[in-house]
């Protein structure tokens, strides 16, 4: 039977790719996302599974491992790559958009953590990788949300690694330091999808002498 992958959160940038170089390394793909009519080309293209999906929602997640299980079983490589960004003063931020966008960062990844963990420690192997971002890293001024989710997105990788490396589970965290792009922002380098996928594909592929647990990707040119 064939490897398999599992993208969660997809959308035209990184998952696109990923999608693309796994179905070129005959891994059976499917796709998860809230909005599926959207992933239709890229359906056909790659022979993708797709199933409708919130991330945040504990009974969504439950109901898409649940398909799964049906068609692929447990998948071989997990990838979860939903954020949200909600910018703004401290002083004037939104609490419920708040609270909403952290579950898309990072509650969001708990659960699909979760499920996955669940299969894959009874199969006793597998791959779950976060694409976090540099506000894991250090927070930016009227940035607190983005940083709030991504910095539980990286304690949450971290603490998988410790945690499932030792039970075959290897868990990756990328913090992706710019912005993703096909072409340039005018004078911004941004970094190719293509060129992430390719560096997701090889951290997969890494023997099991030599785990990483995360990577940091930057164009370069990258200044800040």
């Amino acid at each position: 039977m064939s490897e398999s992958v599992l993208i969660v959160g997809v959308g035209s940038g990184l998952s696109t790719s990923l999608a693309r170089l796994c179905a070129s390394k005959k891994m059976k793909v499917v796709l998860a996302a809230r909005n599926i009519e959207k992933l239709e080309d890229l359906k056909k293209e790659v022979n993708a599974e797709t199933y409708k999906c919130d991330s945040t929602d504990i009974e969504s997640v439950k109901n898409l491992f649940n398909e799964t299980d049906k068609t692929v079983g447990t998948p071989n490589l997990v990838i979860y790559n939903p954020s949200a960004r909600l910018k703004g003063s401290i002083t004037e931020l939104d609490p419920t958009k708040t609270q909403e966008a952290i579950n898309v960062t990072c509650f969001g990844a708990f659960l699909v953590a979760q499920e996955a963990s669940k299969r894959m420690l009874k199969r006793k192997s597998g791959s779950i990788f976060f694409t976090g971002a540099t506000a894991g890293i250090k927070g930016f001024a009227k940035s607190s949300v983005f940083a709030m989710g991504k910095f539980g997105l990286r304690g949450l990788a971290q603490s998988l690694a410790r945690e499932l490396h030792p039970q075959n589970i290897h868990i990756g965290h990328f913090v992706i330091d710019g912005a993703i792009g096909k072409k340039p922002f005018g004078d911004y380098q941004t970094i190719h999808p293509d060129s992430i996928a390719k560096t997701y594909l090889d951290f997969y592929n890494q023997d099991k002498s030599a785990w990483s647990w995360e990577v940091e990707l930057r164009t370069s040119v990258e200044k800040f």
